[in-house]
């Protein structure tokens, strides 16, 4: 097929399809009839000549003589290539099934022994967010019937868990943002964007399976693609069905709580009291799962502290943050995204991580008395403001004062963190303006006092902070180690520069944003294993993913192995 990128039409083109039709045929010098499929690879958005705004695209097309209408144009210098398609493979299939399964069939008179295992033992995946849902899906769809462990709840009961935590203050430790079926990203946006390489064409696989499941189909496109929270809860369903339908089975409410080992090598789990025999455990637990950790610190599986990301959540109006992207265009637009960086002179970076868009900071805490927060979008992000979090990398040489030393130091100052803010908050999400945050950090006086650096105080912020659960005005610059906050002013006053109003002081500041990523990596090898053979340590839990997508990838990256490892003996 023809690939042909840069293609460009108003932002406002009322007929998408046509319009590109007729500009690929105009550059391939043909009658738009003679193409015979177009679909679009890539859309993005350019607003560098604002108010001029422009959706650029990328496309494929065929035609009957791609070399010859190829040659014809001439390539139009570099805009366009010849590419063949290159569908994803996954390399194994399994088509035995090990005596003790058939016996057992055969004694349920050729009905599936739901549940039963076997010394072969199918592969146990344990968890069920974006890594172990894709792990189970690929496994299932190759035939291995893969066992799903989730400690928490199925994802409709577990939507009712959060809204009623944030309704009422009621935390299940169980089912919540952090834990349930789809992982902690089914409530925040369920954002698809990543920048991991992707040879193998796993990612487009992802999101094929994804659309396959019910997300829109402009996620195989767009630039920044998301699904949004509401609809993402029914794809996950989906993707739980089509398991089951496969073979799978999923179990909820049930929590592991042991690896059952001999001489280094996994031969299954205990969960909720029962001994479950596999010769493979996929450990996609997210990263929250913290007395998981602690078992598996305990026995002994190698395991090491890692680099993460710690922070607050920052709100402006949506409005604003619209303006300062798109300008005064007078166009009806996507609510607008940013990605902001500055460096400190101390060499530390700021950055913002999982923006929300029209979207909500939301009380994501998974332990009594901790407070965590997250940020969240419908699929519409038409809510009032906007918000992503704003946050500097520590690593183990940063949190040892605060977390000790060993694997599990950075989850040790994650709690210290997180109990800081619900004593300042007493249990509700603290905010804090940025005026107040600035001078406190700065001067140590709040805007209400005599400062000398008063450039950010306001009397009253225009705009209110859009939360979801209780909120309360509290002393945020309280919450982090004094680098951190002298980090963030600096960056968020850098970024003002670039970003006129990004650093005014009637933007809310919220915390704490401490679960960026795993503290914690479980170390594995190139065949994907522990040193405990038969242990595949997976997704952003064990340190190898970071969002949605990656963590999905991660996933078929896995079953790739354990159908590699096992072939068609694990069933």
């Amino acid at each position: 097929m023809i690939r042909m990128q840069q293609l460009k039409l108003a932002a406002d083109c009322k007929d998408e399809q046509a319009a590109i039709l007729k500009k690929a045929a105009k550059l391939l010098k043909m009658e738009p009839c003679a193409i015979q499929s177009l679909s679009i690879v890539r859309k993005s958005l350019d607003a560098r000549k604002k108010p001029e705004i422009y959706a650029v695209y990328t496309i494929d097309v065929k035609v009957a003589d791609e070399q010859a209408a190829f040659r014809k144009s001439r390539g139009k210098n570099g805009q366009m290539q010849l590419v063949e398609e290159k569908p994803y493979y996954f390399p194994a299939s399994a088509n035995t099934v090990c005596e003790e399964e058939r016996t057992a069939e055969r004694a349920a008179d050729g009905k599936q022994a739901v549940g039963k295992t076997s010394s072969c033992g199918r592969p146990v995946i344990v968890g069920t967010g974006p890594a172990g849902l894709f792990c189970g899906y690929m496994l299932a769809k190759a035939g291995y019937r893969p066992l799903l462990l989730e400690r928490g709840k199925e994802v409709h009961r577990r939507r009712e868990d959060v809204e009623r935590f944030w309704r009422e203050g009621v935390l299940d430790p169980a089912s919540n943002v952090q834990f349930g079926e789809g992982g902690a990203g089914t409530f925040s946006d369920g954002k698809l964007t990543t920048t991991v390489k992707d040879p193998k064409g796993r990612m487009r696989e992802v999101l094929r399976i994804f659309v396959e499941s019910g997300a829109p189909k402009e996620i195989l496109y767009e630039a920044k693609p998301h699904i949004g929270t509401d609809i993402l809860i029914h794809v996950i369903e989906n993707l739980r069905r089509q398991i089951i339908a496969w073979g799978g089975e999923v179990r909820f409410d049930t929590q592991v709580t042991a690896l059952l080992t001999e001489e280094n090598r996994v031969t299954g789990v205990v969960a909720n009291g029962e001994e479950i025999r596999s010769s493979a455990v996929v450990l996609a637990i997210g990263h929250s799962a913290r007395d998981t950790f602690q078992m598996l610190h305990a026995l002994h599986i190698p395991m090491e502290a890692k680099s993460f990301a710690v922070g607050l959540r920052m709100e402006h109006p949506r409005a604003m943050i619209d303006k300062l992207q798109y300008g005064d265009c007078g166009l009806r637009l996507p609510a607008a995204s940013y990605k902001v960086t500055a460096q400190t002179a101390s060499g530390r970076g700021v950055y913002s991580f999982c923006m929300c868009p029209g979207g909500y900071v939301v009380n994501a805490s998974s332990e009594p008395g901790r407070t965590a927060v997250n940020g969240m979008s419908y699929s519409g992000r038409d809510g009032a403001n906007s918000n992503s979090a704003m946050i500097v990398t520590v690593s183990p040489t940063d949190y040892e004062p605060y977390g000790g030393t060993g694997p599990l130091a950075g989850i040790a100052f994650q709690r210290h963190l997180e109990e800081r803010a619900y004593e300042i908050g007493q249990g509700a999400v603290p905010v804090e303006r940025y005026g107040d945050f600035h001078a406190a950090v700065l001067d140590g006086r709040l805007c209400g006092e005599s400062v000398e650096n008063a450039g950010h105080c306001v009397e009253k912020s225009d705009f209110s902070p859009a939360i979801k659960g209780a909120w309360t005005f509290a002393p945020v610059h309280e919450i982090l180690p004094d680098f951190l906050n002298d980090a963030l002013v600096e960056g968020i006053d850098l970024i003002g520069q670039k970003m006129s109003g990004f650093s005014d002081g009637d933007a809310y500041l919220s915390g704490v944003e401490s679960r960026t990523s795993s503290p914690v990596r479980i170390l594995r090898d190139e065949k994907g294993q522990s040193a405990f053979k038969g242990l595949f340590p997976c997704g952003e839990g064990a340190g190898y993913a970071g969002g949605i997508t990656s963590a999905a990838m991660d996933g078929i990256l896995i079953a790739e192995k354990v159908a590699s490892a096992y072939g068609n003996v694990v069933r």
